[in-house]
């Protein structure tokens, strides 16, 4: 009877073990919306740069917007220093209606609304954009962005 009540004590601390529930990773889900969500933040500072590192560093990340392609990181970083130049202009963002397809194990695609309150307009659209994971987290390849009219 004695040698029991170890085994007994074992089979108590397994079972217990056994129902601890394991360190779960954020999803890709997750992680994406964490990185949509670092943007908005970004923005809604009047960071530009910080709002840039949703991006892929890279020559061939691509913004499509209107009927212009453009290529490469910084291409894209100096269209929107360019185009947002000041607070009024960059207004405050909001992204919603947020649907995110994970595409295999490095890769996803998110497809959303986004909308700029500024003092005298709302602009508002759509986007797309390919993610893919790198060595720095979910960053995004291609963003396809349009205004609605």
């Amino acid at each position: 009877m004695v040698r029991s009540i170890p085994v007994f004590i074992l089979a108590v601390i397994f079972l217990a073990a056994v129902n601890i529930p394991a360190f779960a990773a954020p999803s890709t889900t997750d992680q994406i919306r964490a990185v949509l969500q670092a943007q908005q933040e970004a923005w809604n500072r009047g960071d530009i740069d910080g709002f840039m590192n949703g991006y892929a560093r890279a020559r061939s990340t691509t913004f499509v917007s209107e009927d212009t392609v453009t290529l490469g990181w910084q291409t894209v970083r100096d269209r929107y220093k360019k185009k947002y130049s000041d607070r009024e202009k960059m207004g405050a963002l909001t992204f919603s209606d947020l649907e995110i397809t994970p595409l295999g194990r490095d890769a996803a695609i998110a497809l959303g609304r986004w909308k700029l309150k500024r003092s005298k307009d709302e602009p508002h659209g759509r986007f797309t954009l390919i993610f893919r994971r790198n060595a720095e987290g979910w960053r995004i390849v291609h963003d396809h962005t349009s205004a609605a009219r």
